[in-house]
């Protein structure tokens, strides 16, 4: 099996092969933990439209990301009604502490390393569902995953953009490639639960 996609911009490293072989094999709970990626983004964009009210392009720039995970997370929603799988509580994997802990307290430090944070996560979600698009051996569920592809794309691509028009684009590059070092040495070792970003 083919595991990887072309390289996408802002990862340090492709997702290994076996995420793909660990994710097809436990799809439900896949889907589950797709549901809590959803809404943690949604509310990642709300709480920085909150703790930067003043940015405008960031406002508006989040307003229509958060509107458009709370979408996703309906339609994550619905396939698990469909499979009889109920919501619940699932332990997080490290990765999104691990990226959490390298945000910078002081701004405007602390700005720069949000937006770059949330656009490795995105980026990262848009490379796994694409794997899951092209792998996925339910055809209904792999055309979901294909449509939301775009929209991933779309989102890690918004926050380099504001990361750009808020701080110098040398500061922007220099600092991302520190955060996509860290981000790929907490995907190095697979979690041994099954989850989006493990």
């Amino acid at each position: 099996m083919n595991a990887t996609l072309p390289t996408i911009k802002l990862l340090e490293t492709p997702t290994a092969p076996a995420w793909l072989e660990q994710a097809l094999g436990n799809l439900n709970t896949i889907l589950l933990d797709h549901s809590h990626c959803e809404r943690k983004a949604a509310g990642v964009a709300l709480n920085l439209m909150f703790r930067y009210p003043s940015s405008e392009k960031l406002v508006r720039t989040l307003t229509g990301i958060a509107q458009e995970e709370l979408t996703h997370f309906e339609q994550v929603n619905q396939w698990l009604e469909r499979r009889g799988i109920a919501l619940r509580a699932l332990a997080p994997s490290p990765y999104g502490a691990g990226l959490k802990a390298q945000i910078r307290r002081h701004e405007p430090e602390r700005m720069l390393d949000g937006l770059l944070v949330s656009a490795l996560i995105e980026a990262r979600s848009h490379e796994r569902l694409g794997l899951l698009a092209q792998h996925c051996p339910e055809p209904e569920l792999a055309r979901f995953y294909r449509g939301l592809m775009a929209s991933e794309a779309r989102h890690y691509g918004a926050y380099w953009v504001l990361a750009t028009h808020y701080f110098e684009r040398s500061e922007v590059e220099s600092r991302l490639t520190a955060l996509a070092v860290v981000e790929s040495e907490l995907l190095s070792t697979l979690h041994p639960e099954p989850r989006i970003h493990s």
